[in-house]
C-alpha cells in the first residue's frame, strides 16, 4: 500500500451538524430544541448543583471541620533518599531539586528519619524530625535549620 491509497473508510468521517439553518437541513425552524421551555431558550441552562429549586445535595450535607488558610506543606525526604550524596557534600533544598529527589520546595524541606544514612553530610532544611537530626549527627554530618 502507498501513501496515495490511503482512503478514509465508509462511516469514519461525520459531516457536522448545522442546526438552524432551513427546513431541508432536518434541523430548522426550532434547531433541535424542541418547542417552548426553558432549554430552548437562548442562554437557557441552569447552573452546576441546581436542583429546580430544591435544596442542592452539597448544601443539604452536613459540614465538619475547618480548612486553616495558614497551613504550611513541606516537601519530605527521608535519611535513606540522602545516600544519594557524595561523603562531606551540602545538602540544600536547591540541590534536592536538582538531584531529583524533591520536585517542588513548597514551604521547605523536611527531614524525616525512615532508613539509614552512612555518610557524613550538611543538611540544610527547613525541619528535622528528632530521629533524623540524631541519626545526621551519630554519621557525624551536621543539622542546620534554615
Amino acid at each position: 500500500m502507498q501513501l496515495h491509497e490511503l482512503k478514509a473508510t465508509e462511516g469514519s468521517r461525520h459531516v457536522r451538524n448545522r442546526v438552524g439553518r432551513g427546513q431541508g437541513s432536518g434541523n430548522g425552524k426550532t434547531a433541535g430544541r424542541g418547542q417552548k421551555g426553558q432549554l430552548s431558550r437562548s442562554g437557557g441552562k441552569t447552573r452546576l448543583g441546581f436542583e429546580g429549586g430544591q435544596t442542592p445535595l452539597f448544601q443539604r450535607i452536613p459540614k465538619r471541620g475547618f480548612t486553616n488558610i495558614n497551613r504550611k506543606e513541606y516537601a519530605v525526604i527521608n535519611l535513606d533518599d540522602l545516600n544519594v550524596f557524595e561523603d562531606g557534600a551540602e545538602v540544600t533544598p536547591a540541590s534536592l531539586i536538582e538531584a531529583g529527589l524533591v520536585k517542588k520546595e513548597l514551604a521547605g524541606v523536611k527531614v524525616l528519619g525512615r532508613g539509614e544514612i552512612n555518610r557524613k553530610l550538611n543538611v540544610k532544611a527547613a525541619k528535622f524530625s528528632a530521629s533524623a537530626k540524631e541519626a545526621i549527627e551519630a554519621a557525624g554530618g551536621t543539622c542546620e535549620v534554615i
